[in-house]
């Protein structure tokens, strides 16, 4: 079956040929939908929205009238009134869905309003991410219409007083739309979707893969792995496409993929494409769609206003926490090679919302960006500015050089006498010498980071590598009950998981 056999309703089918305009035009045009949608809401009356439709330069005027938000700002503000059930607070109605997104790093669970609006957006979106894959070449397209293997959060919500909560994933598999359920792609099904518990989920998928035709696998890589490993264990294959003869393509997204690929390729019999998407609890913010492009297409005309503020000493303090008042650009504003906080507008009630993330726009023309980090996920005790971007990069090359698999690590930084050190823990089933290994990743953050080579020679005294087995990396995310579905091991460990990494060593209890 190839792509074109797939039949959309006509309202997508419309959706998908909209007229390409420039950035700013499709930016402007965007913020004035979502405006006019939420003007009667409590934040538009607060915040005058009727005021700045009307103004001649709406992008200005709605970035003098309304503040910058994170996630605890606006919870405390206004979202917790829409999780009360109160209506019209940040969008119009009330809000029946909320994805709960712990991140990597805090302890508590974030509640972010879901809409049916933003669904319908996400879904759009992946399928003008689909239509990009006719350009590729020499992939097999058929491969589009054989089954999906979604392997994330389950559809058996939490339930709220007047809500549903779960992860996106989750909520979204939910939704999928019929249309799309009966062309049979959907996988594992509904059935099995709904399974909290992550072991038996995956006896479930294990026990039903012969059944199945998958041509697409989307999930966390760390838990598709596992995935086809016990699938190839169970059979007893030599490799995974040894049942599923037309997988073809990987859509990943939320952590970097070079790290993982040599174990991928362990359990492939041949080569796939990999594919990048910028799928946040928030909405879908940017795909890949062309071929050979590390870079990821915003979607600049889909219900989410992007504003972006650098990320620098100016805008941001020691600690990641965002300003006052910071700096903000739209897209057409913004230089090519530089890292910014993204902040984001869309029709689930964010507004002027700081998702967390940093980004580096690769390609002005093309609207394509590269996410680099987080904006607490950074190393900077003495100046040294270690994005992970830096740390992944550093890895990718450590491992070509040795030719071995480091599907996981992370780095703290520590005391060291009156200086500092990073503490490197790195997961590996090669062998390696952890002295040779910490050499190595030194010297290669020297040759990608200036101030990090700079910072070496004074107070950032050493840097030391614990090499582990990847199952403790594994343990100890199970141990956080973080199993499965969209959860990813942190890079840059600060705060509690930091304690609670060091008392999972210690074989102490964690929480």
């Amino acid at each position: 079956m190839a792509i074109f056999d797939i039949k959309l309703p006509a309202s997508i089918a419309r959706a998908l040929h909209l007229p390409v305009s420039d950035p700013r035009r499709q930016q402007i045009k965007v913020l004035k939908k979502l405006l006019r949608k939420a003007r009667f809401t409590e934040f538009g009356q607060r915040y005058l929205f009727d005021e700045i439709l009307l103004s001649r330069h709406p992008g200005k005027k709605f970035q003098q009238l309304v503040p910058t938000y994170n996630y605890n700002k606006i919870y405390d503000a206004w979202w917790h009134k829409a999780k009360d059930g109160v209506p019209d607070v940040c969008w119009p109605g009330v809000i029946k869905y909320f994805a709960l997104s712990s991140g990597t790093s805090d302890a508590t669970s974030k509640f972010i309003p879901i809409t049916k609006e933003l669904l319908r957006s996400n879904v759009l979106t992946s399928f003008k991410q689909l239509i990009s894959f006719t350009k590729y070449h020499d992939v097999p397209k058929s491969a589009v219409g054989k089954g999906w293997l979604m392997l994330g959060g389950s559809t058996q919500l939490q339930k709220g007083a007047t809500y549903y909560a779960g992860d996106l994933s989750g909520i979204q598999q939910k939704n999928i739309p019929l249309w799309f359920q009966g062309l049979g792609l959907y996988k594992p099904g509904k059935k099995i979707a709904r399974e909290r518990d992550w072991g038996k989920k995956l006896e479930e998928i294990v026990e039903n893969a012969p059944n199945w035709d998958i041509g697409f696998i989307i999930g966390v890589p760390a838990w598709l792995q596992l995935c086809m490993e016990k699938i190839i264990e169970r059979y007893k294959l030599n490799n995974i496409h040894e049942i599923w003869p037309n997988l073809s393509f990987y859509v990943h997204g939320g952590v970097a993929m070079e790290p993982y690929k040599k174990g991928f390729e362990k359990v492939l019999g041949k080569p796939i494409t990999y594919i990048e998407t910028y799928l946040a609890s928030e909405g879908f913010l940017a795909y890949q769609n062309r071929q050979d492009t590390k870079g990821m297409h915003l979607a600049l005309n889909n219900n989410i206003f992007f504003e972006f503020v650098p990320f620098d000493d100016n805008n941001f303090d020691s600690e990641g926490n965002m300003v006052d008042n910071p700096e903000t650009f739209m897209i057409h504003e913004i230089e090519e090679n530089k890292d910014y906080s993204i902040l984001i507008s869309t029709n689930a009630g964010a507004w002027r919302y700081a998702i967390g993330d940093t980004v580096k726009l690769i390609d002005k023309e093309r609207s394509e960006i590269i996410i680099t980090g987080r904006t607490k996920h950074f190393l900077s005790l003495v100046g040294e500015h270690l994005s992970v971007d830096n740390m992944n990069k550093a890895i990718e090359m450590v491992s070509e050089e040795l030719n071995i698999s480091i599907p996981e690590f992370t780095v703290a930084g520590v005391p060291f006498g009156n200086f500092f050190a990073h503490q490197w823990f790195v997961a590996t089933d090669d062998k390696v010498n952890a002295v040779d290994l910490a050499v190595r990743i030194d010297n290669k953050l020297k040759e990608l980071n200036d101030d990090y080579e700079v910072e070496r020679k004074h107070a950032l005294k050493d840097v030391m590598v614990d090499v582990m087995p990847e199952k403790s990396f594994m343990d100890f995310m199970k141990a956080k009950g973080k199993v499965g579905g969209q959860h990813k091991f942190p890079r840059v460990l600060k705060g509690k998981m930091l304690e609670d990494r060091k008392k999972f060593l210690n074989g102490e209890p964690v929480s």
